[in-house]
């Protein structure tokens, strides 16, 4: 009897302790998928964006500049680089982490953000990046003479040819360029003038001249030294005239000045006013009056030379108007093919590289 009883006892023992096993198994499932759906339902933070425009201190804007997003967790500072238009954006960012932007560009001084925290999902416009010409350059033009700078500058010019032989010496590449003295324009007017380039590619042009008998020459050696010495005189009195003479009594600068920065329609238009707009020896833009005045000059005094019946009015208007087409041809191709082709002015771009 004693042994039915026991036996019962075990039994029900066995039954309880099976029951507080399963009892804390079930429990223990139960605070774990409850953990696991509270984890799955909390939504990620989202990520910020940070976006701007970088220009000039003239509201150019800089294409090809490197923007550099750094924080204390990145070894490697995130970098991209602006569009045409100056525009960037660096997305996918963490909320609440600081964040500094630093903007460079060939020739500029560095621009530093302040310190930027992002909330979740925010879209962050960075304003007023405006990049200024690099501090060492103004050192160095502070410790010189207006005249001794705008000297510097012209030595550099008469270096500038184009494949290394065609002269290039009436484009301005520096941004913190000085006006000329008028010694320095005649300068840059006798050197174009006198430059073998000069000659030959006024025997190209008379060569052509030849072919389509015109001006009214004659034919053969004398007709083509006729036209040779015509087409020399045409740009010799274009130079001296509109490059200098009119320059130094107007107070203007005959160079183009190149822009290399902006929209492509605003480099353009920039390239396509220089016959109308120049820049004044007081850093203003201003009528071009000493370029029309040179080439209107230069279609005058070509009828002292020219043949009889190519004379009149006709060949003054014909003259100058050729000479305003040329003239925006080749600020369309200074702005946009020239200056990677310019020796001079490539070999300082990349020094201004290795400066910063």
């Amino acid at each position: 009897m004693k042994e039915l009883h026991q036996q019962i006892v075990n039994k029900t023992q066995r039954q309880l302790s099976t029951r507080h096993r399963l009892c804390l198994l079930l429990l223990s499932i139960s605070v774990t998928s409850a953990a696991v759906a509270q984890h799955m339902s909390a939504p990620e933070p989202q990520t910020g964006t940070i976006i701007g425009t970088v220009t000039d201190v003239n509201d150019g804007t800089i294409p090809g500049a490197t923007v550099a997003l750094e924080d204390s967790s990145l070894t490697n500072p995130l970098h991209v680089r602006t569009g045409d238009d100056g525009f960037f954006k660096l997305n996918h960012l963490t909320p609440g982490t600081p964040y500094h932007v630093t903007v460079s560009a060939n020739g500029f001084a560095d621009w530093n953000s302040p310190e930027i925290i992002l909330r979740p999902g925010q879209y962050m416009d960075l304003t007023d990046i405006r990049l200024r010409i690099a501090a060492a350059i103004t050192t160095v033009n502070a410790l010189l003479s207006t005249e001794e700078l705008a000297t510097e500058q012209v030595k550099l010019e008469e270096k500038q040819r184009v494949l290394g032989f065609i002269p290039n010496f009436y484009v301005v590449y520096d941004h913190n360029a000085v006006p000329l003295t008028p010694k320095l324009k005649f300068r840059l007017a006798l050197k174009t003038s006198i430059d073998p380039v000069t000659f030959a590619g006024a025997a190209f042009v008379s060569a052509i001249d030849q072919a389509s008998d015109t001006p009214n020459y004659q034919q053969g050696a004398k007709g083509y030294g006729q036209r040779l010495g015509a087409n020399y005189a045409n740009g010799l009195t274009d130079i001296l005239i509109g490059g200098a003479i009119l320059p130094s009594i107007l107070h203007q600068d005959p160079r183009y000045f190149y822009q290399g920065t902006g929209t492509k329609k605003s480099r353009a238009l920039h390239a396509l006013s220089t016959p109308f707009i120049c820049k004044g020896d007081n850093g203003r833009w201003q009528p071009n009056f000493s370029g029309l005045g040179g080439y209107l000059a230069s279609g005058a005094l070509s009828n002292t030379y020219y043949p009889e019946s190519n004379r009149g009015p006709g060949l003054v208007f014909s003259t100058t108007f050729i000479d305003i087409a040329a003239d925006m041809a080749n600020g369309m191709i200074q702005e946009f093919v020239l200056r990677k082709l310019t020796s001079t002015s490539r070999s300082r771009h990349q020094s201004d590289a290795g400066s910063n």
